[in-house]
């Protein structure tokens, strides 16, 4: 991750899965929804949960309220965020009267450092003490809800390598990766894929402005 030199240049906010090694970078943070959403339906659907059914119809109501107050305002009025704040809060609360830490005897707890917690309460944890990061995209319309638009970037990489063969060389393989990189860039800033490659092609490309999600 270092040595791509993106992470450590970073100074947007970058929306990930909450794999640890992503937070020693100096960057503002987010975390994607979609796993989250994942998540909870598992805890939900499989282990019963109610908590995280309310949190996944909580998350998706904000999100549809967002996504229509953005084809006309930049941002959610405070009390509107306030609401979501309190409902977002009393599900946390819920989450814990339902998930308690188990008690156990003194003798166990010696035997090893930090106690093991069940799935439903470690997304709970992660939910509570992350809530800023949660709903990052609630505060600032300009983050989005998930990291789809990450992923979705990598997947020509993968069909690539699974499909076309991998690259004949490490040269091909830069070429590729410059390309989709260009073509990705250009369409997230509104223009067209065309258009960008003509400019490109003609010694004026596009610049996007430094910075940004």
């Amino acid at each position: 991750m270092d040595e791509i030199g993106i992470l450590p240049n970073f100074k947007g906010r970058a929306i990930h899965d909450f794999w640890k090694p992503y937070f020693k970078y100096n960057c503002k943070h987010g975390l994607c929804n979609a796993h989250h959403l994942r998540e909870l339906t598992f805890v939900y659907e499989v282990q019963g949960w109610v908590w995280a059914k309310h949190m996944i119809d909580c998350l998706l109501d904000i999100k549809k309220v967002v996504d229509e107050a953005k084809i006309v305002i930049d941002g959610l009025p405070e009390k509107q965020i306030r609401e979501f704040e309190e409902r977002y809060k009393e599900i946390i609360k819920q989450g814990y009267a339902q998930n308690p830490l188990k008690n156990e005897p003194d003798s166990i707890k010696k035997k090893r450092g930090r106690q093991k917690k069940s799935k439903a309460r470690n997304l709970l944890e992660r939910l509570d003490h992350h809530r800023e990061k949660t709903l990052a995209f609630m505060y600032d319309f300009n983050v989005p809800f998930d990291n789809n638009l990450g992923e979705r970037d990598e997947r020509m990489m993968k069909v690539k390598q699974k499909i076309s063969g991998c690259f004949r060389s490490e040269d091909g393989g830069k070429v590729f990766s410059r390309i989709r990189s260009y073509i990705s860039t250009a369409r997230k800033n509104g223009l067209s894929a065309i258009e960008s490659l003509k400019r490109a092609l003609a010694g004026a490309p596009f610049m996007p402005a430094p910075g940004g999600t």
